[in-house]
């Protein structure tokens, strides 16, 4: 029952900073997929 009641991250530990990180890790793959398209594009043209 220890397990239980023990959560996976707390709201004291960062959660806020580790919830910004992974945000910004977020917007740095889908800005470098729309890149990667775009001189596809250019590429094929």
């Amino acid at each position: 029952m220890t397990f239980l009641s023990l959560p996976l991250y707390s709201w004291e530990n960062g959660a806020f900073i580790m919830i910004g990180v992974f945000a910004l890790v977020v917007l740095i793959l889908v800005s470098a997929v729309f890149a990667m398209m775009n001189s596809k594009n250019k590429k094929n043209d």
